[in-house]
């Protein structure tokens, strides 16, 4: 009886041990994955015998094969990471804008209207030059140039920027489906028992992604079961997964449910930095635009319309611009025609240049609030430039963040090669002695068969 008992803790020892050596190499082979979590063998004693009135110990057993996270800090890098990534897209976007605009530079609208005005100026000097009416109309023509080009890349910038979006929510679709499912196996597998570690690892691996694109509430359930909101709206659980849609109602580009719920509290995330641009910041940089350029045109052309052309028979009530819409500026097509169409003379004669010094002077006019054309354009362009440093500010801050987040992580979680290889030559002695112990066992029982 005794020596059964010392083979039947020894063949349960080598068994557990040799358990254990199996969790540590799959550790060690994944220590260079990113995504996984180290698995730590807990051991815990084997039920005891009691016979005649004593009790025997019966060994050692594996409890549980524990994954070793820390829920506090996935739960403060689940939080930080939709604000990091909402502002680094931001700030792409910001810097792409930027761009667009130039400024300031040679190129940019405020040197170009600085030069249109300037233009005016010179034809004070000698209104009845042919040369300088040109120049008035070239340098119309090039502040017309950047601003269709400014709308148009603008536009074409909106429209890639909703070609994206549709496309993240394409990956946040897949990923709520494909956590749905891992949901479903997790639960299968804990009902009867069994470890679902690497199935675990899948679905945080894919919350992490999930979390990039949007603001999310998680919630583990007792069936083991992640249940995903995002915005307020319920996304995944082990039984069913939302698939979301694209909304531009009123311009405003928004995810939505299948039946009609837009989340209210999508605040960060990718998904967030694309909206936000599309929606507002972009509309609102060209309003600020066509403000600017509205206005210098209603001024030019009210004191254009007043004076009059070069010619025989100078005539008046001409319009400078013919329109402003859509970003494109058009020029009176009789002044591209003909520069002796462009009306400087306040009386109709001949070398008169009253209205040019007029038209001249509406850069240095307070038209917005007390602000110039130029003033309030560079307050806009400043507003802009604020957003970008913001962006990147708040984006570095966030990364910190972030970094000392995952440092934390990967010291908890993530699998240390020294710390295996240690477990290695304990569970390996532990192996080695529960190997010899059924050797003694064999030669004792081999001995007291020789005596029988």
């Amino acid at each position: 009886m005794g020596i059964g008992r010392i083979f039947d803790i020894s063949r349960r020892s080598l068994a557990t041990y040799q358990r254990a050596l199996d969790v540590t190499a799959h550790n060690i082979s994944n220590a260079a994955n990113p995504n996984y979590t180290r698995q730590r063998v807990n051991f815990i004693s084997e039920q005891p015998d009691l016979q005649a009135g004593f009790v025997w110990g019966a060994g050692v057993r594996i409890d549980q094969l524990q994954r070793v996270r820390n829920t506090l800090a996935d739960a403060q890098l689940r939080s930080a990471t939709p604000s990091f990534y909402e502002n680094q897209s931001k700030s792409a976007m910001l810097g792409q804008v930027e761009a667009i605009f130039n400024e300031p530079s040679d190129a940019g609208v405020s040197n170009l209207m600085n030069s249109f005005f300037n233009s005016w100026s010179q034809l004070t000097v000698s209104p009845n030059s042919a040369s300088l009416r040109t120049d008035v109309v070239h340098s119309a023509e090039r502040l017309s140039a950047k601003v269709n080009n400014i709308h148009s890349e603008l536009d074409q910038m909106r429209s890639d920027i909703l070609t994206e979006y549709k496309t993240k929510v394409s990956q946040l679709n897949s990923n709520l489906k494909n956590l749905q499912s891992l949901n479903s196996q997790i639960v299968e597998f804990k009902a009867v028992g069994n470890s679902a570690s690497d199935i675990e690892d899948q679905r945080d691996a894919i919350l992490d992604n999930i979390t990039k694109l949007a603001n999310v509430n998680i919630q583990l359930d007792t069936k083991g079961s992640t249940n995903l909101s995002i915005g307020g709206v319920y996304a995944a659980d082990s039984s069913n997964y939302v698939e979301f849609q694209v909304g531009t109602k009123n311009g405003i580009l928004s995810i939505v449910a299948p039946d009609g719920t837009a989340p209210t509290s999508l605040n960060s995330g990718e998904l967030n930095a694309l909206s936000n641009m599309y929606s507002e910041k972009i509309p609102g940089y060209l309003t600020s635009l066509d403000n600017v350029i509205s206005q210098m045109m209603t001024e030019v052309n009210t004191l254009h319309s007043s004076a009059y052309t070069l010619g025989e028979t100078p005539e008046t009530g001409i319009n400078f611009f013919d329109s402003y819409l859509g970003g494109e500026l058009k020029i009176n097509k009789d002044i591209l025609d003909s520069p002796n169409m462009i009306a400087v003379s306040s009386d109709g004669s001949a070398g008169n240049g009253d209205v040019a010094v007029s038209i001249s002077e509406i850069g240095e006019k307070k038209i917005f609030n007390g602000q110039t054309l130029s003033e309030y354009y560079q307050s806009f362009i400043s507003g802009l430039g604020n957003d970008k440093i913001t962006a990147d500010e708040t984006a570095a801050s966030n990364d910190s963040v972030l970094q000392q987040l995952e440092a934390q992580k990967s010291s908890y979680s993530g699998v240390s090669i020294d710390e295996e290889m240690t477990n290695v030559i304990r569970f390996q002695r532990s192996y080695d002695a529960s190997a010899k112990l059924i050797k003694v066992a064999d030669e004792m029982l081999q001995t007291i068969i020789q005596m029988v």
